[in-house]
């Protein structure tokens, strides 16, 4: 018997007082005109790519595994003990375009493999990013092309190294060679340019103040829509909504913390947290509800940008890092470039252990996306671009294999994995900057 059910259109809005929701993938959403039908829209492609940003690059000693398995992690990449099957660290990759070795150009060399042209004025000129490329073609469907986020609430302007503008350190996406695209570090904006509908973020932030929660307005159509649903469907909607209610309280925790500090707080606005952890761990989350609720597939994160002057004293480095990492092989410097590290990399892996827990079709969200994490520097205190730390995780819908560490012959461009990861979602291309090729091993097809 022929099943003529008409399933939901996957980019179904519940609406309501100036806010629209997406919905994670239901199987509602699944056309069931044969269960071997379902079976395979079940398994679908890789569709999300994520970039994630780490400054001034890592103490090798700390980073790099030994051999090609990650079985015994190095202290820096231990936090990703719980995920090891589902990355891959990967060196040897070289960003040969950002020379001659500064600061700007790591950061602005990342996503783009460009050559930056050195200026201190507005002329600046760059390379369209990788993310961008993939948001014109796989961010189309969806609210959002592309999702650009930072944890650093203030920007520098004019001359801030070595002859480059500012704007080379404070912009990761280009979305052309002179058209770089803020990032959004306030979590209470990025919720709303989300799930908000329309007006100036302080239209938006007042008609917040007249509800006590955004969920709220969308409750009476939430409970008619699920009527629709099987069981099973109406328990993820259920989730996925518990969820960006959690992460609405944290914002106004946060909010009524710094609402309640008598002390001045001109660099920090109104629902930030103070904590670099709970800071980092609501873009985190905000992240996972963008692509859940298929709000963009495409995201870009900037953990701290290049020359950061951040301090670290909850992990016991209260120096600020930048100075830390002219290291001139000092082992204390040494070892507090590895905490760092080591404290970003947990962030990272307690972000795609919440991915990989998040049920999407026959797999996870995690399978269904890929992530880059890395700098655009090696050794900071040579300013150095090569031996990049880079790690992909995610793509077991792609086939790739997780628990490796893959090396490749020094110099080998990054614009190789970037084109990688484009031809994995689906945007084919022959070459991508200054790419010689592709790294497909990091695909190979499953032992069975």
């Amino acid at each position: 018997m022929i099943n003529t059910r008409k399933c939901i259109d996957r980019r179904t809005l519940l609406r309501g007082a100036g806010v629209a929701f997406g919905l994670p993938l239901l199987d509602a959403m699944i056309p069931a005109s044969t269960a071997l039908e379902k079976t395979a829209a079940a398994k679908s492609n890789l569709r999300r790519l994520g970039y994630i940003y780490m400054p001034m690059g890592m103490n090798p000693a700390q980073w790099t595994p030994q051999g090609d398995s990650l079985d015994n992690l190095p202290s820096s990449l231990e936090p990703l003990a719980e995920v090891r099957d589902k990355v891959a660290v990967i060196t040897g990759m070289e960003l040969k375009n950002a020379y001659p070795g500064s600061h700007a150009t790591s950061n602005s060399a990342f996503l783009s493999a460009a050559t930056a042209r050195r200026t201190e004025s507005s002329d600046y000129y760059l390379g369209t990013t990788v993310d961008q490329i993939a948001a014109r073609r796989i961010g189309q469907a969806t609210p959002l092309p592309s999702l650009e986020l930072a944890m650093d609430l203030l920007e520098n302007v004019g001359q801030c190294d070595n002859g480059y503008a500012c704007v080379y350190q404070n912009y990761l996406s280009w979305s052309s060679p002179t058209t770089p695209l803020p990032a959004e570090a306030h979590p209470r904006i990025v919720f709303e340019s989300l799930f908000g509908e329309g007006g100036t973020p302080e239209d938006r932030r007042e008609a917040l103040r007249r509800r006590a929660s955004l969920l709220d307005s969308v409750t009476s159509e939430m409970q008619r829509f699920k009527l629709q649903l099987g069981s099973d469907d109406r328990n993820k909607v259920d989730d996925y909504f518990e969820s960006i209610r959690e992460i609405e309280r944290r914002i106004q925790k946060a909010e009524a913390s710094v609402d309640d500090n008598p002390l001045p707080d001109l660099d920090r606005p109104t629902g930030v947290p103070a904590a670099y952890a709970d800071h980092a761990r609501l873009m985190f989350d905000l992240q996972v509800l963008a692509f859940q609720g298929d709000m963009t597939r495409v995201i870009s994160f900037q953990l701290a940008r290049e020359a950061s002057t951040r301090t670290y004293p909850e992990i016991g480095v209260p120096e600020p890092h930048h100075p830390v990492t002219h290291h001139g092989n000092n082992p204390d410097k040494l070892a507090k470039i590895a905490k760092i590290n080591r404290f970003h990399v947990s962030l990272f892996a307690e972000f795609l252990q919440k991915m990989a827990s998040t049920k999407e079709g026959n797999g996870t969200l995690l399978d269904h996306s890929l992530y880059m994490y890395g700098s655009g520097m090696g050794d900071s205190d040579a300013h150095d671009h090569t031996d990049l730390p880079i790690i992909v995780a995610g793509g077991a819908a792609g086939r790739m294999q997780g628990g490796r560490h893959l090396t490749y012959k020094k110099g080998t461009p990054l614009s190789n994995l970037h084109l990688t990861l484009l031809n994995k979602v689906g945007i084919e291309m022959n070459s991508f900057a200054d790419s010689n090729g592709t790294v497909d091993e990091l695909f190979e097809p499953l032992n069975v």
